[in-house]
């Protein structure tokens, strides 16, 4: 018995990587979690950056590590892909139809720790993350974006936008590249009506946008593929692009790469 029990105590005191969270295991903050990818072949001390995800509505974490091609595009970028997880089936962000009296602050509050547990427990660069989402993913990169901007590099929200609209202002604006598909139906360019809500009219979020960050005159060119984009940037060499697609409500791993890449060539990141 004491042979057994001291070979389990033992192999307890040598495994420690059973108990670490990672790609496949959650990592506990209180009541909710995050997963995180490191990149393959990573020798844990030298700092990487960092591409957070956020799903779709009744998405999970571990849908976003399923994704084994965008997994490993990040992780040949060098880059640590870390999954989030919102509370319920949705993301809680002012006017979601789940709950129409949110202030997003408990969200908010929830984005910070997993920059503050991810930065602390693994070789993250604090100054080189990059946010982005899905769908409702992309609706609360928007709001961290208008109310968290200094907490990533740069903003990558993709087919989502603030509910009822854009809010009056934002806090300092930071880097934010939009990507939307033109014949997207289920969330529409112009927005639509969900039950006592609405979703927001993305030439009306970029306006506001635009203004508050006095993003001056806007440039068109080539990008990835299909990609159409305008480009625009500030005085404090922030960027602004939207981006569109011809197509519907879909989302590509090589727009994470391309909104990295941007980031990349305006300093962010």
């Amino acid at each position: 018995m004491f042979y057994r029990l001291s070979v389990l105590f033992l192999a307890l005191l040598g495994a420690p990587s059973a108990l670490a969270c990672g790609p496949d295991t959650d990592c506990l903050l209180g009541d909710r979690y995050y997963r995180i990818a490191m990149p393959e072949d990573h020798d844990g001390a030298t700092p990487v950056g960092a591409i957070i995800f956020a799903h779709g509505y009744r998405g999970s974490a571990q849908g976003v590590m399923r994704n084994m091609n965008m997994r490993r595009m990040v992780s040949d970028m060098g880059l640590a892909l870390i999954a989030v997880k919102s509370a319920g089936p949705d993301w809680d962000i002012p006017g979601v139809p789940s709950a129409m009296d949110s202030t997003g602050a408990a969200e908010m509050a929830y984005f910070e720790e997993v920059v503050a547990d991810a930065t602390a427990r693994f070789a993250v660069d604090p100054q080189r993350i990059m946010m982005s989402g899905f769908s409702a993913g992309g609706m609360v990169t928007w709001e961290l974006a208008c109310n968290r901007p200094d907490l990533f590099a740069g903003f990558a929200p993709v087919s989502g936008t603030f509910w009822q609209g854009p809010p009056e202002s934002c806090a300092a604006p930071a880097s934010v590249i939009h990507i939307h598909g033109t014949e997207d139906r289920t969330v529409p360019l112009s927005g639509r009506e969900i039950a006592e809500t609405k979703q927001g009219d993305v030439a009306e979020v970029l306006g506001m946008y635009r203004a508050d960050g006095d993003f001056g005159v806007i440039e068109t060119g080539d990008a990835l593929n299909d990609l159409t984009c305008e480009r625009q940037s500030n005085v404090d060499g922030n960027v602004l692009e939207f981006c569109t697609f011809p197509g519907g409500h879909s989302f590509r791993r090589s727009f994470l790469s391309y909104a990295w890449d941007r980031l990349s060539v305006a300093g962010k990141v």
